[in-house]
């Protein structure tokens, strides 16, 4: 069986937190639990500029919507079919390394 995964394009992200969202109330998750949490980084860069990057993380609760996925629900996780940005990529891990070869900043989570 091939692993799958998820694709980030950090460099696009807005940091709209519809991927926690959805992910929240796909799982049923409570305030506190986090099957995937947007983190806001905020770094000055070299030339003076202040630069705010907002970072999608899975945490070790991300299932890759497993459940939903094999009940034929949706062919995609909650995560990615919410992201308002279009910046989430779910696949199988080659197809994701060639995908990430066209992106700026890619961050890519495998399960």
């Amino acid at each position: 069986m091939a692993r799958k995964g998820l694709l980030f394009d950090v460099e696009y992200c807005t940091g709209c937190f519809a991927c926690t969202v959805a992910c929240k109330q796909e799982n049923d998750y409570d305030a506190d639990t986090w099957g995937i949490k947007v983190i806001e980084q905020i770094y000055t860069r070299p030339d003076g500029h202040v630069q705010v990057d907002n970072v999608p993380f899975p945490t070790t609760l991300c299932t890759l919507c497993a459940e939903r996925i094999a009940s034929g629900f949706d062919d995609k996780p909650s995560c990615v079919k919410h992201c308002q940005a279009a910046i989430i990529y779910y696949g199988e891990a080659e197809e994701l390394l060639e995908k990430a070869k066209e992106l700026k900043r890619p961050m890519l989570y495998l399960r």
